[in-house]
């Protein structure tokens, strides 16, 4: 009875992991394969050769973007190099990325910019939000942008025990923004447990000087999230589940579930255009590919558009596909005008013409 009994409890044990093998698999897309589907006219950024990994642009052209992220499990093509803001003004004929120097007194060394967000203050002041993950721990970093001399001056750095593993974020006025944690677990190998065994632990926080609360949880891996141009709504790219869930804002800055847009792509940062509404997301074709980084499989890029996504059928459009031979694993898309800018966790910068 007695090895009968640890039969029955060894064939329990590996059909469980069996099953979860399974559905890690799925939820990766490991299997999903597309073909190329490219733009007429888009080039390569020069001057972004280690990553683009968020993107965010002011109404009046200037592009801030996050550069140089390292991410455990993540490959990177310079792991000694610190990260950097980087700056484009889309407004010229050929922009150029040019690195933004940051106030003295910020430890630079450390730098390892993930999500970022801008806001406009009443008087005109720019104030840039970014992840930052100094030895893989997660903090909030606020900056002024100072137009004159193309510098940022470090206000503050937020820490807070319920932002432990911050991925995105969305700013809300001068000193407070909605964020997602991506993940529960903060070490690596229990990080990688909670992805194989399916946990949906990961959150939304609501961050302000006065208050600190969970407005949002239930995400197999919370990724980007953005507001809606008139502030109603929020929405949050779930990578793992492949989908997009909207949720209405209230005054006291709770989160109230609205709908859930269901994709059959990995989302990661969510861009909205504020004109129009249309949300612009970078995807991940085939997750297996990203985290396990193949030079003789390599990770694509997938750009979708969706408009009226508070429609009963929102309008979802592929705009971009391409297998990793131009761009590899595309994290962002936004656009400003009829520029379509594509920035990558560790790779390249693309943009295009619509």
């Amino acid at each position: 009875m007695g090895k009968l009994l640890v039969l029955a409890v060894v064939g329990l044990v590996g059909a469980l992991i069996g099953e979860r093998l399974i559905r890690f698999r799925h939820r990766m897309n490991a299997s999903r394969e597309l073909k190329p589907k490219r733009l007429p006219n888009c080039h390569l950024i020069k001057g972004i050769e280690t990553g683009s990994e968020d993107i965010d642009i002011l109404p009046n052209g200037l592009a801030f973007i996050s550069s140089g992220l390292k991410y455990p499990g993540v490959q990177s093509f310079a792991p000694d190099k610190r990260g950097e803001i980087l700056l484009i003004d889309l407004n010229d004929q050929n922009p150029r990325p040019v690195e933004l120097r940051i106030s003295r007194g910020f430890d630079l060394a450390s730098f390892n910019p993930h999500g970022i967000s801008t806001y406009i203050g009443d008087d005109d002041s720019v104030y840039l939000f970014v992840v930052n993950h100094p030895q893989y721990k997660s903090t909030v970093e606020l900056f002024k942008y100072m137009e004159d001399d193309n510098s940022l001056v470090h206000l503050k750095t937020i820490k807070h025990e319920l932002l432990a593993s911050v991925n995105d974020i969305v700013a809300l006025s001068p000193d407070s923004f909605y964020a997602t944690n991506d993940h529960y677990f903060t070490e690596l190998p229990l990080m990688l447990l909670e992805m194989f065994l399916g946990l949906s632990w990961t959150n939304v926080i609501y961050y302000s000087p006065k208050e600190v609360k969970e407005v949002a949880s239930g995400f197999y891996s919370a990724n980007g999230i953005n507001i809606s141009p008139d502030g109603q709504y929020i929405y949050v790219a779930d990578l793992t589940d492949h989908n997009i869930h909207v949720l209405e804002k209230h005054a006291n800055f709770s989160l109230t579930p609205l709908k859930v847009l269901q994709l059959d792509t990995l989302i990661d940062n969510i861009s909205v255009d504020p004109y129009t509404g249309d949300i612009w997301i970078g995807c991940h074709i085939n997750g297996f590919k990203l985290f396990f980084y193949d030079l003789e499989n390599l990770p694509g890029s997938e750009v979708l558009r969706i408009q009226d996504i508070l429609s009963e059928k929102p309008k979802v459009s592929q705009v971009y596909v391409d297998d990793g031979s131009v761009i590899q694993g595309s994290s962002v898309a936004t656009v400003y005008g009829k520029k379509l800018l594509i920035g990558t966790v560790f790779h390249r910068a693309l943009s295009c013409e619509l």
